[in-house]
């Protein structure tokens, strides 16, 4: 049961949503306003623009009062907007980095980090694809590395039996944590890409990129897969110990490696004095429900109780952002976030 007695709303995450949703909000924005609703701005990753529309679109149901704008700049995007006071809330699929973090103490932002959901980073393929049941983590670096870049161009190069076909890749712009989060995990640095790739920071975008091609190879969250499941095909990824699909038990129960990741809220500490922010974002941590709903794994209960504390208590700062997120399993996640 959802809090609030919040009823789920099914298929709600559709191609297109995103794009409709903002452009509503935006122009909504001012006319609100007017009548005297508060707002609670956010911005950032595309990855968890889903569970942000569901929280937004629900919590806004129960609390007319307030209106929830979720903008999708992509996660430095949005952290370029938090750290300078732009917005109260910022998404991120990875943890604040090092130049992130000078931006905000440079300009007197706090912020509260608060770990949301799972994502199991997917790579697709078009369903006509006939050739690749799965790939292995090096055959992905080769594809990907900034050594592929005008010189793999075919899938025949990428294993033996391969057809002589071009290899027409999709991926998220390099403003995006799931582009720092895939080149880190799979290349073995974040932001070491080839840049002859098709690259947006709106996922729908590649989602019909690869349904268009039967060539075509793609990565982004969970959440755009799955709502779009009868189009694409995931590909399972073999870290090592064999081909593994992108499904949530794979990812609850650590075997989804390296590309089962966290995603995170970060909240301006000044803004979480604000009561309609401090209600918006204890209805996200208590509604875990609708994390499932748009497509991505819920965090264990525990994980949701020490995230409450962590705002309740407004302890400011990052643990995530020393540490190795890469292929962090959810055990681990709770042993951090307990620091």
């Amino acid at each position: 049961m959802l809090k609030n007695a919040v009823k789920v709303k099914p298929g709600r995450f559709l191609v297109g949503t995103l794009a409709a949703t903002v452009t509503v909000m935006a122009a909504s924005v001012s006319a609100v306003l007017s009548q005297g609703t508060s707002e609670i701005q956010i911005d950032g990753s595309s990855t968890v623009f889903p569970i942000s529309e569901a929280m937004a679109e629900e919590f806004q149901a129960a609390n007319p009062g307030t209106r929830v704008t979720v903008g999708v700049s992509g996660t430095g995007g949005g952290f370029s907007r938090f750290c300078a006071g732009e917005t109260a809330i910022s998404n991120a699929s990875r943890p604040i980095k090092a130049e992130e973090i000078a931006a905000c103490e440079a300009a007197g932002i706090e912020y509260i980090e608060l770990p949301i959901a799972y994502d199991a980073l997917t790579v697709v393929v078009n369903p006509n694809n006939d050739w690749v049941d799965s790939l292995t983590v090096e055959e992905l670096k080769t594809m990907w590395e900034p050594a592929a870049q005008g010189t793999i161009t075919s899938w025949s190069q990428i294993r033996e039996g391969f057809p002589d076909q071009p290899i027409n890749l999709y991926g998220p712009g390099t403003d995006s944590g799931t582009f720092d989060y895939f080149t880190e995990a799979i290349v073995g640095k974040s932001g070491e890409s080839r840049a002859d790739f098709t690259a947006s920071e709106d996922d729908n975008v590649l989602v019909q990129g690869v349904v268009s091609d039967v060539n075509a190879l793609g990565y982004f969250g969970l959440a755009y897969y799955e709502a779009n499941a009868g189009r694409l095909r995931a590909v399972p990824i073999d870290g090592g110990d064999g081909p593994v699909a992108p499904e949530r038990a794979n990812v609850e129960n650590g075997t989804y490696q390296p590309l089962s990741r966290p995603l995170f809220i970060y909240v301006n500490a000044e803004a979480a004095q604000r009561p309609e922010v401090q209600q918006f974002v204890q209805f996200h941590l208590q509604n875990p429900e609708l994390v499932t709903e748009v497509g991505y794994v819920p965090l264990p209960s525990e994980a949701y109780t020490l995230a409450q504390e962590r705002f309740n208590e407004g302890r400011t700062g990052t643990v995530f952002a020393n540490q190795n997120t890469i292929g962090v399993q959810i055990e681990d996640l709770l042993r951090l976030e307990a620091q």
